[in-house]
């Protein structure tokens, strides 16, 4: 997409050529970008499309089944009492809603619509100020970085436009990726939300590595390409099934005691316990033993620790 915006036009040949790929692979990326209606393509290659909606309205008609699964599955890995954030998108928006039964939250936003929806008593909101943007209904720019620059600890729940495995999670704009990649470094957990349409479909600007995210909630089970990237970078996955299951990456000797973590696993943002909970009506694979939200202690969701 660097390319295309750039120069509006390319060719297969052209990208096979300057980023040493196959022919195939450039056709398999060009045609995923095209049905997210991000270019146009043509013969031999492709076009820019005209400027994507990216509005709050216009995501909001995208995917909606999808967005409600997904939000459901996150919303179970919400307890009584967190600490979390959650992004601008719909798919938090529509996660919201499911957490009105939920007690004593603090709930740190940068969107105007979600600290409406939180307005009901009981719940602590925190909503980051800034730069207003009004298509997108929510605050960004350094204000709201400086304000989010005095929190840590809570759990973040973010969005994005597309996702590749050597470029990681992506937004489509660069004040969006620059808040994220602050949200995701004081965050003690990160749980990513992509439908299947994200995958292998990065947008402009990189969010984050992914090292930094702890989890991965989708609405379809991704191929085994996926898995297996999932599971050499300790991503647990989370996708609708029948019965919650755990699938760990590799054979281990024993199965950890249910609090206890595995001593010769590394967890990613803060230690993760092995237990039995996973998301309601879904399935997660994991990296390694099934892995907590809320275990105590923590680390910054920008580096792994040692």
């Amino acid at each position: 997409m660097t390319v295309l915006m750039q120069r509006r036009h390319v060719t297969v040949r052209q990208l096979s050529g300057e980023l040493e790929i196959s022919e195939a692979t450039v056709r398999r990326d060009l045609k995923a970008l095209a049905d997210r209606n991000q270019l146009t393509l043509v013969h031999g290659g492709a076009t820019l499309s005209p400027t994507v909606d990216y509005s709050f309205r216009a995501k909001q008609q995208r995917q909606v089944e999808e967005k409600r699964v997904i939000a459901a599955l996150a919303a179970s890995l919400v307890q009584d009492g967190d600490q979390i954030f959650l992004d601008s998108g719909t798919t938090c928006f529509e996660m919201a809603g499911l957490l009105q039964s939920r007690r004593s939250l603090s709930v740190l936003v940068n969107s105007a619509r979600l600290a409406l929806e939180f307005s009901a008593p009981g719940h602590s909101v925190i909503m980051l100020g800034g730069q207003y943007r009004p298509e997108r209904m929510d605050t960004v720019g350094p204000i709201t970085m400086s304000t989010l620059d005095q929190l840590r600890g809570y759990i973040a729940f973010i969005g994005a436009d597309g996702l590749s495995q050597d470029f990681g999670p992506s937004a489509s704009d660069i004040e969006s990726a620059h808040l994220y990649r602050l949200v995701v470094k004081h965050a003690r957990q990160t749980v990513l939300l992509a439908d299947h349409t994200k995958f292998s479909s990065p947008s402009l600007f990189r969010i984050i590595e992914w090292e930094s995210i702890s989890s991965l909630v989708t609405d379809h089970r991704p191929d085994e390409n996926w898995r297996a990237f999932f599971r050499d970078h300790e991503v647990d996955l989370v996708y609708p099934g029948p019965n919650p299951v755990s699938e760990p990456s590799a054979p281990v000797a024993a199965k950890p005691a249910p609090g206890r973590h595995r001593p010769d696993r590394k967890p990613k943002n803060a230690q993760k316990n092995a237990t039995g909970d996973h998301a309601q009506d879904g399935k997660r694979d994991t990296g390694g033993p099934t892995r907590n939200l809320h275990a105590a202690g923590g680390h910054g969701g920008g580096t792994r620790p040692s």
